[in-house]
């Protein structure tokens, strides 16, 4: 083994260790009890002084510390296998797991195979180890076994035959060097074997798990915008509401072209715009990195990276100019992405453009002049609030080392899908949203319907699965040349009636087992527990995203626990005073103020407030 610091950096640890890395002979083992589980502990170097603990289908946890050179005895009494194995060294812990007595060996590569084997992190399930959760891991260990080689391979890591759980290996040969060339690709990449034990734990490909949010080509600087020319037009709008103050940077626009992954973890890219705020004082100290995610968005080419977009420019003023460091994706299959097509409301690869993104924002910070402090606001609106709410509950679960989420602000989203299945009445802007996601599940999950004409009436079959994202309609246009309904004649669910098969609506209404609802479960964002501060905003008129189906459900959910980190707010007060008729929401349906009013409610009176209540969180963390 390589006595390399870079080995260890990449595998969590800057201690530099002797024995099995860099000495002339191999290590000696201490001498096993009649009953033992001997092993080796190691990353590009040996693991001298670890704790090392096994825990076992039945009896008492053992415990251990490895000798000089990595290697530990774990007397067995009474015990039963399997055990899984950790070792702990400083920032370093690795897992391992021991079939019977004799040798077992805990190195990056054991620790890959168990998490792909369990499909979960294995901290969590060392924690509560018992033999179900052992035959769990026995279940699918050969696969898992083949699955680490064949993606390590992939990587340019030379494998053997052996068997990396038991095999008694050396310094120097074919699996001892294995390790080193890992920890290498680790470093080479800038990741930690944290990113490639989440990307085991999805069954994804190593290769583009390490990848993942590296640029691709230069961060491209567009233009700095001076705070004058941004009061200029916000005096008489965000000023004149009391959603943003006078600006105090400048804000430089960057557009990023970044890696990330896919719906079944394969490469792919994304684009993204990063807002910097330039200047002296607050606007040139570290700051806080604000991570959103945009709302729906129906045009293929369209981008964030564009002063002239409204959603960046909301950004721009509310934070970047106050002194907050910005990044926002375009999501993949928009601007730049060569993905096939937009996993609309698919929690997990909603949250991978949002973490890649951070990637990508800290790669670029120092050439585009960005200090980051290191701390992370997590925000987004509409379909976006439903992308941060993922990429909140993701990094905490399997990113917190990486990245460091001291606040999540989610904005007007979608939180309990499965829910909205049930409703009788549709919502504004169904005739959008749900073909859009319908196209999109079925081509994640391919089971919502064997042909377009099971689900969509004519002629929207033969064609909707390739309408949305457009490359060249918007909202607006779709309608106006007939590629969906709408217009003021055309109620919601009038709209619905128009698209869909009135079976296909009906089951999702009443089945439980229906294919559309139950890809609504997996994409909910029901069940989890933030662990930083959290906000819930919404406005209480919303026709598109009603808060009773989804922020009033998620914040009793969050309730539900005992959860006193989360709070909610309802802007619907302000909304009605400064967009109402004399300060109240019209309520003569067939007026034209009722319609302007709710017409513009989802997508421009209820942002701003929204995003001036997150920043008044984020001030308290930064």
């Amino acid at each position: 083994m390589n006595n390399l610091r870079l080995s260890l950096l990449a595998f969590g640890t800057a201690l530099a260790l002797a024995g099995c890395g860099g000495g002339d002979s191999s290590p000696v083992a201490p001498v096993p009890a009649t009953s033992s589980i001997t092993g080796l502990a190691a990353t590009g170097a040996a693991l001298g002084g670890a704790a090392v603990m096994a825990k076992c289908a039945t009896g008492a946890p053992i415990s251990a510390t490895t000798d000089a050179g990595g290697a530990f005895v774990l007397p067995i009494n009474g015990q039963t296998f399997p055990c899984m194995l950790q070792v702990v060294k400083g920032p370093t812990t690795l897992y391992g797991l021991a079939q019977s007595a004799n040798r077992s060996n805990v190195t990056p590569v054991t620790d890959l195979v168990v998490s792909k084997a369990l499909g979960s992190n294995p901290a969590a399930a060392f924690t509560a180890f018992d033999s179900a959760k052992g035959a769990a891991i026995l279940s699918k260990l050969t696969a898992a076994i083949a699955y680490v080689k064949a993606e390590l391979q992939a990587l340019g890591v030379s494998t053997t035959a052996n068997d990396p759980l038991t095999f008694a290996f050396s310094v120097g040969d074919a699996d001892d060097k294995a390790l080193d060339q890992l920890g290498a690709k680790l470093v080479a990449a800038n990741k930690k074997l944290d990113e490639l034990r989440a990307t085991a734990v999805a069954g994804n490909p190593f290769v583009a798990g390490l990848a993942r949010g590296t640029l691709i080509g230069s961060a491209t600087s567009i233009v700095t915008l001076a705070p004058a020319d941004i009061d200029a037009a916000t005096a008489s709008t965000l000023q004149a509401i009391g959603v943003a103050g006078k600006a105090k940077c400048s804000v430089k626009f960057v557009a990023l072209n970044y890696n990330t992954i896919g719906v079944k973890g394969e490469a792919a890219n994304a684009s993204a715009v990063m807002l910097v705020p330039t200047g002296t004082g607050i606007c040139a100290n570290p700051t806080g990195l604000v991570a959103y995610a945009k709302g729906t968005d129906v045009r293929k080419p369209h981008t964030l990276a564009n002063p002239g977009d409204g959603e960046t420019f909301l950004l721009a003023a509310v934070y970047a100019a106050q002194g907050y460091a910005v990044v926002a994706t375009d999501y993949l299959g928009f601007a730049q992405s060569t993905y096939a097509y937009h996993p609309y409301l698919h929690a997990d690869s909603e949250a991978s453009s949002v973490i890649d993104s951070i990637r990508a924002a800290r790669l670029a910070a120092v050439p585009v002049g960005a200090s980051l402090s290191g701390k992370v606001m997590l925000t987004g609106y509409s379909q976006g609030g439903h992308s941060s709410m993922a990429a909140h509950r993701a990094i905490e679960k399997d990113n917190a080392a990486e990245i460091n989420v001291v606040a999540g602000a989610h904005l007007a989203g979608p939180y309990n899908l499965s829910g909205s299945f049930k409703l009788p009445n549709a919502i504004a802007g169904y005739q959008y949203f749900v073909p859009y996601l319908v196209t999109a599940w079925q081509k994640i999950y391919g089971n919502l319907y064997a042909s377009p004409s099971d689900a969509f009436n004519a002629p929207y079959d033969s064609y909707i699965e390739t309408l949305l994202p457009n490359p060249t309609l918007d909202f607006t246009t779709l309608v106006t040349t007939g590629k969906l309904p709408g217009g003021p004649a055309v109620t919601p669910n009038m709209a619905r009636d128009i698209v869909f098969k009135s079976a296909f609506i009906s089951d999702s209404q009443t089945n439980p087992n229906n294919a559309l609802f139950l890809a609504g479960k997996k994409n909910d964002l029901l069940g989890w527990n933030p662990v930083a501060k959290t906000l819930l905003c919404g406005g209480a008129g919303d026709p598109t995203v009603p808060p009773g189906i989804h922020q009033v459900v998620s914040k009793a959910d969050f309730d539900s626990r005992g959860l006193t980190n989360v709070t909610s707010v309802d802007v619907d007060a302000s909304i009605q005073f400064v967009y109402g008729t004399n300060g109240a929401a019209p309520t003569d349906p067939t007026s034209v103020a009722f319609a302007t009013y709710y017409g513009n409610y989802h997508g421009a009176y209820e942002p701003p407030f929204c995003h001036q209540k997150a920043k008044a969180v984020f001030d308290t963390v930064n």
